[in-house]
């Protein structure tokens, strides 16, 4: 059952899961396997794996940083919304930007803000890099997520523009975060951000390592940053 297993992961990893919070992941969970019909927002979508693979896994961040003391959080590429609903639903406080490139998935997040009640939720159509050249978005976030988006150097380019000084940029990755860290060293120098920080761990019921790369934001970004999209594609840093 999704809320046992929550609750049981959540313990495992050392998180606090208040209980007052399990049915909003069950109606998530719900409006995730409904809208998941009409068009692909992911292919978990068994009961237990999306608890431990998507839930759990956004939870993680929550091992890090002393998360009362952030207002405001950017995710980059949000997807169906992880992890930035799961974080926002157990951290109601939190002033949360869900960033989405695809039309169908933003439509899909601002439903789900809606049905479970979550205010301070806003949703923008638009892509990370994009958004980091946008004055009312630029280093304007405590923290910046992004999950399953792309290489380290790149991510890094979409979401520490966004980041204040201050504040701080988490990467959920696998086991190659390490590495992608080892070789993300040029692009935190440039972009504004400190040498990385790695948190390792195994997903409760043994589904997987996980990585999260943690990168503190010590200086603005300059100017030129972000580039098109294209030239990071092409020329990552």
């Amino acid at each position: 059952m999704l809320e046992e297993r929550l609750k049981t992961g959540a313990a495992e990893l050392g998180i606090g899961l208040p209980d007052d919070c399990l049915p909003r992941f069950r109606r998530y969970y719900e409006l995730l396997v409904e809208w998941n019909e009409r068009f692909n927002l992911t292919r978990i979508t068994n009961e237990d794996e999306a608890a431990v693979k998507h839930m759990l896994d956004s939870l993680s961040a929550l091992r890090l940083l002393g998360w009362d003391e952030w207002r405001s959080l950017a995710d980059v590429g949000s997807g169906a919304g992880f992890p930035g609903i799961p974080l926002k639903i157990v951290r109601p406080a939190l002033e949360v930007t869900l960033i989405e490139a695809t039309a169908k998935k933003v439509g899909f997040l601002t439903a789900v803000a809606k049905e479970l009640g979550l205010e301070g939720v806003e949703t923008v159509h638009g892509r990370g890099e994009e958004c980091g050249r946008r004055p009312e978005f630029r280093e304007r976030f405590d923290v910046v997520t992004a999950r399953a988006v792309a290489k380290l150097n790149a991510l890094l380019e979409y979401c520490l523009p966004l980041t204040a000084v201050g504040g701080r940029f988490i990467a959920f990755k696998g086991p190659e975060g390490a590495e992608e860290a080892e070789n993300a060293g040029r692009a935190c120098a440039l972009l504004g951000g400190a040498m990385p920080r790695l948190d390792s761990f195994v997903l409760p019921g043994e589904c997987g390592g996980r990585t999260l790369v943690v990168v503190e934001k010590v200086r603005r970004t300059p100017a030129g940053y972000p580039r098109p999209t294209a030239q990071i594609v092409k020329r990552p840093l």
